[in-house]
């Protein structure tokens, strides 16, 4: 009996549903596989790693939370600068319900992800309209305009901000209240990008007068897809606030900007998961690098440009086509 090799998604594709799909153990598992690899990691990786790689994680599932909200931005054609501005409201949200009200976390965190989801869209509100890097450069500037005024008015604690916050009531709670929320953030909207909604957000962002002339109000789309990118950084910032036990004015600092941007462009935008992905090289990259003083800056930046060149689409496209060309040997006649 003669064999050939043949791509295994070729049977699958050659089926209109997916229940045809499951004819067998290895399409099954070929269709399961980039599902259940990250479940699995999430799910393993808070009890194997030891107490200062566990703070790490938390990092690194915060960063990508915050990767995931500007991919999101992006599929709409917002390039966002200022995803600091969505953790800083987050954080400051959840500090002052703690300290000032004694609301207990579990219930400041979520409130406080939509509170300063809100306030986040209310201030970009205005500035819907405008396009590609007038819109960056605005939500650059917010976040530091904000800084001034803390400083300035002094208050939410002004300079020295509000500590005391109280923390998670275990670190269990907090690796899987974080990694619960980033495995939710990651399935679920790449569903949703998968979905028609998603299709309109991708449409407004190639052509979004093409979009208006079907009819569609495009600012109603935009304004849903920032309020969801804003509630999600919001939530980075008010998860980490009782991690900290402190809220001031560095949760506005830029690398809550630059970093989740560099993750997106290493892993892939457009995907969430290459958000994801890109979140978890660059942060234990950052940590590993520590040690060697102030070259880790010189060699983070060779370790960015070595990758954006050699892969520009980003590593999880790289990923994605390599697994789609994995083949077997079958038998033929």
């Amino acid at each position: 009996m003669k064999k050939r090799k043949e791509r295994i998604d070729r049977g699958i594709k050659a089926r209109s549903g997916d229940i045809f799909a499951l004819s067998s153990w290895r399409e099954m598992l070929y269709l399961a596989a980039p599902r259940l690899i990250p479940l699995t990691v999430f799910l393993v990786l808070p009890v194997i790693l030891g107490t200062y790689w566990q703070k790490v994680l938390l990092s690194v599932a915060v960063f990508a939370l915050l990767a995931i909200s500007w991919d999101i931005l992006a599929q709409a054609g917002m390039i966002s600068l200022g995803q600091a501005l969505f953790f800083g409201m987050g954080a400051y949200a959840s500090g002052t319900l703690n300290h000032y009200l004694g609301w207990h976390p579990l219930i400041a965190i979520p409130i406080a992800s939509v509170l300063g989801g809100l306030v986040c869209t209310a201030f970009l509100l205005p500035v819907l309209r405008l396009r590609g890097i007038y819109f960056s450069m605005v939500t650059l500037i917010i976040p530091l305009m904000l800084v001034r005024i803390v400083e300035a008015t002094k208050i939410f604690g002004g300079t020295e901000g509000l500590s005391s916050i109280a923390a998670l009531p275990s670190k269990w709670i907090e690796l899987y209240l974080i990694m619960g929320a980033l495995t939710a953030a990651l399935f679920g909207f790449r569903r949703m990008l998968g979905s028609d909604y998603g299709l309109v957000l991708k449409g407004i962002s190639d052509n979004d007068r093409s979009v208006m002339n079907a009819g569609i109000n495009i600012y109603w789309f935009k304004i849903q897809a920032l309020f969801i990118s804003s509630c999600l950084g919001a939530f980075s910032g008010a998860f980490m606030t009782h991690v900290y036990m402190f809220v001031g004015m560095p949760v506005f600092a830029l690398d809550y900007s630059i970093l989740p941007i560099a993750a997106a462009v290493v892993g892939g935008p457009g995907t969430l998961a290459g958000a994801t992905l890109g979140a978890f090289i660059l942060v234990p990259l950052s940590e590993i690098l520590r040690g060697i003083g102030g070259l880790r800056i010189v060699f983070y930046g060779l370790f960015l440009v070595v990758f954006i060149v050699a892969l520009p689409e980003g590593i999880f496209h790289y990923v994605q086509s390599k697994y789609h060309q994995y083949e077997r040997w079958v038998e033929v006649e």
